[in-house]
């Protein structure tokens, strides 16, 4: 999981100090290492196989046009795969951030499932806005700026939203006496 964090770095050293040929091989090689690694985490991060897939066919298709652009998608697939699971969990059930909490907290009452479910639409918020950010980077902007929204302030926000759910989960927990 490391490789999701270092990919902008990977990607930025690849294409400012080696060729892209090498870089692909680097990225295709950590992807399908990581997917080969990730099968026992399939049926609790189901997200984890289309995200592989589709960056591999992105990459692949980024080194077949000869553009580094299906490159600087990998961000863009997987906070739209991130939301596709959020989302759809949410219809489905039960959402994403109940099936963690159950995990520490498997009595969840009715006003416990009604917190993740909000907690859930919030994420499926940050990864629309990080996937068009993403996309925006990919399309309009430097690679410099490209690996600084996607390889350090998307982490900032996605630390911050960790830090205020954190907080407030605090709060209600005191405020309903749990």
């Amino acid at each position: 999981m490391i490789f999701l964090a270092c990919y902008p770095v990977i990607v930025y050293v690849g294409l400012t100090r080696f060729n892209s040929y090498l870089l692909t091989v680097v990225l295709v090689t950590l992807l399908i290492v990581r997917l080969w690694l990730s099968r026992p985490l399939f049926v609790k991060m189901p997200w984890i196989k289309p995200a592989t897939l589709l960056a591999v066919l992105a990459i692949g298709l980024s080194k077949v046009m000869g553009s580094d652009f299906g490159i600087r998608l990998y961000p863009v697939i997987v906070n739209t795969v991130m939301f596709v699971v959020f989302a759809y969990s949410l219809y489905k059930g039960p959402n994403i951030i109940e099936t963690f909490a159950r995990i520490t907290e498997p009595e969840l009452d009715e006003r416990a499932i009604l917190y993740t479910k909000n907690v859930t639409k919030i994420w499926c918020v940050f990864f629309v806005f990080n996937a068009s950010m993403a996309l925006y980077t990919s399309l309009f902007t430097s690679l410099d700026v490209w690996t600084l929204y996607n390889g350090f302030i998307a982490y900032i926000i996605m630390g911050f939203l960790f830090a205020v759910e954190w907080l407030v989960r605090k709060k209600v927990k005191r405020n309903v006496g749990v």
